[in-house]
């Protein structure tokens, strides 16, 4: 299935993946622009010239974190984290409100497909990740 909605890539001089500072595991790279979506309060947050990542670990409590260590925890967002949740009722596309329970669904799913090769979502402010969903889907 082709991911045809894109997001902003992080600075190339940063590296694609890197390691959580609370869990040691790597992973991928995520725009600022796409935490400031989702951070509580973003006229406080005071990003840098560095590579921000996001942590899909649903044992961790981080979020984001940055190159030098900085980290952005799920109390510090306003946006509930769905690969952080456990929940049924938790978000798999936040484009168009589709929940785990309801992404099982070859209607709801040919619908966000169709759409997202339509390019009409959001994903990379969206999504908390800031990449496309369709990956988040069952198989």
């Amino acid at each position: 299935m082709s991911q045809s909605c894109t997001s902003e890539n992080t600075a190339t001089m940063y590296p694609k993946r890197y390691a959580c500072p609370i869990n040691g595991k790597t992973y991928s790279g995520v725009s600022s622009t796409t935490i400031l979506h989702h951070v509580n309060e973003p006229w406080q947050w005071a990003g840098k010239q560095q590579g921000y990542y996001f942590c899909t670990d649903p044992d961790c409590n981080v979020v984001y974190y940055g190159q030098d260590g900085s980290l952005i925890l799920k109390s510090e967002l306003r946006t509930t984290v769905g690969v952080k949740e456990k929940s049924d009722e938790s978000l798999v596309c936040y484009c168009f409100g589709v929940t785990k329970s309801k992404a099982n669904n070859e209607k709801v799913k040919n619908f966000v497909i169709i759409r997202t090769k339509e390019k009409a979502c959001a994903c990379s402010t969206h999504n908390p990740s800031g990449k496309c969903c369709l990956k988040d889907f069952p198989k």
